[in-house]
């Protein structure tokens, strides 16, 4: 059956009355959490796994994409109105949108954004059904040497692009990797760090883990540096577009579009990387016109590279396993919580919920673009909510959440030294992504290495033999490598310009 096939069917799914409430919920949310600074998606969506453990999966997962989509487009607007982005792949919108706030022009900034990011999501998406399928029949050919390689490349990727130091990167995704070794050993039925607790010895929810290092390590970060007073809310009426503001936006939507998907797709990539280089080449285009003072095309371009690489992110998830990013990873919890896993035999078995996932895509740009446009003074009131009544109601709705899953204390002791282990890691600069990926794809990577020892007989030659992984991991090495070669260029020019 072709891919349009699918999405037909898809659509049909996507479209049932209870469907599509799911899909409103989602994008609403995700909007709201997206213009909380701070509380991003990824929180969001692990906020909610433990409470949709009885949703059917297709309705779960149609509503963590509008989450995913709408956490994408609500960022834009404290970016553009407090100066202060709610993730940081807005932090570019807020060089330019800010200022065109300042300026008396936040309308046509929300405008521009919101518009800009339907365009680039629509065609990602159907960049994502086109992809999709071609992916999966490419690895349909992988072997467990191949997925061991596939799982070092996103470890490497993900700790070297996603910190400011690879070292910082290496350290969290260790973190990770130790939480994943807890419980009972597959081969050996050996139990393993569980410092004779009987209630670890089937390891630790992922959904645990989700909560306490995104929710709860967020709240204590935010608490230790809360300040009390308002902050300054630029004031905005009904976003609206003129003429020049639609001549100067669409080159900048499609160029970002462009820019936004395949990084999104690469491990590591992220939406960090393609709305910088957005930004750099419409500031180059633009040769200089009001860039720094609030330039409709600053705006325009990032929020596209922005929801662009959302769409792009999910083609190595579902059709790999592979998250590329902290929300994706959290995506892949949600796929383990209801026994799938991700890649080409989720779309053999499951199509019902991998099309319907991605045809509630488009329906939830749509919603999201009404939602938007009219709605834009009532996101801005959202943004006087006073922060400890938001993040005490963070941390109540975590721990009940939390405790719900197993009704066990276990469970809540783990969640609360999960939150500080979450919180020292953000006062020292770790970043969340590496670890709870490496805790996701851990035992997948060593239950692959295992078996590709195993078929060579403990020959460990064999890991290299296959094409793929060779490439793979040769990239894995050029990842880890890069920036010790900057530094030395770096040191090396430093020192011919003294000389």
């Amino acid at each position: 059956m072709d891919s349009f096939q699918l999405l037909l069917d898809g659509f049909a799914t996507a479209f049932t009355p209870v469907n599509l409430l799911y899909a409103l919920i989602g994008v609403t949310l995700g909007t709201l959490v997206g213009v909380l600074p701070g509380i991003g998606p990824a929180m969001t969506v692990a906020l909610l796994l433990p409470i949709t453990f009885n949703v059917p999966p297709a309705s779960a997962f149609i509503m963590f994409a509008g989450i995913y989509y709408g956490g994408m487009y609500g960022g834009s607007t404290t970016s553009i109105l407090l100066n202060t982005p709610g993730e940081s792949s807005s932090m570019i919108t807020a060089l330019e949108g800010n200022k065109m706030a300042r300026r008396g022009r936040a309308a046509q900034a929300l405008a521009t954004a919101a518009i800009g990011s339907f365009v680039a999501g629509t065609i990602a998406t159907a960049l994502l059904v086109v992809a999709a399928p071609l992916v999966v029949d490419f690895a349909i050919s992988f072997g467990p040497e191949d997925y061991f390689a596939l799982a070092i490349l996103a470890f490497t990727a993900v700790s070297s692009v996603l910190s400011r130091s690879v070292v910082r990167g290496l350290a969290s995704l260790g973190i990770g990797l130790v939480i994943g070794l807890i419980g009972i050993d597959q081969q050996t039925g050996q139990a393993r760090l569980t410092l004779g607790i009987p209630q670890l010895l089937d390891g630790i929810d992922v959904v645990v883990v989700a909560v306490g290092l995104f929710a709860l390590g967020e709240v204590l970060y935010v608490a230790s540096r809360l300040r009390h007073g308002h902050p300054e809310v630029i004031p905005v009426g009904r976003a609206f577009m003129g003429r020049s503001d639609w001549a100067r936006s669409w080159k900048p939507w499609l160029r970002g579009t462009a820019l936004g998907f395949p990084f999104g797709a690469l491990p590591g990539g992220g939406a960090e990387i393609p709305t910088f280089l957005s930004y750099s080449v419409e500031k180059r285009l633009a040769k200089g016109r009001e860039f720094g003072e609030g330039a409709i095309e600053g705006v325009a371009g990032p929020e596209a590279a922005n929801n662009a690489s959302a769409a792009g992110t999910l083609v190595p998830l579902l059709t790999l396993g592979l998250p590329t990013s902290a929300t994706a990873a959290i995506l892949l919890a949600a796929f383990q919580q209801y026994g799938l896993q991700p890649g080409p035999q989720l779309f053999d078995h499951n199509p019902a919920l991998v099309w319907g996932m991605i045809a509630s895509l488009f329906v939830g740009n749509a919603m999201l673009l009404v939602l938007n446009l009219p709605l834009a003074p009532l996101w801005a009131r959202v943004l006087h909510i006073p922060r400890p009544y938001l993040y005490a109601g963070i941390l109540l709705f975590a721990a009940l959440g939390v405790y719900a899953l197993n009704a066990s204390w276990v469970d809540l002791v783990v969640l609360y030294l999960l939150g500080l282990i979450g919180f020292a890691m953000r006062r020292f600069g770790l970043p969340l992504a590496p670890a709870v990926i490496g805790l996701i794809l851990g035992p997948m990577a060593e239950i692959q290495l295992r078996r590709a020892l195993a078929i060579g007989a403990g020959d460990p030659s064999v890991l290299v033999t296959s094409p793929i992984a060779a490439v793979l991991l040769i990239l894995s090495a050029l990842i880890l490598a890069a920036p010790l070669a900057r530094r030395l260029l770096a040191r090396r020019r430093q020192i011919d310009a003294t000389a």
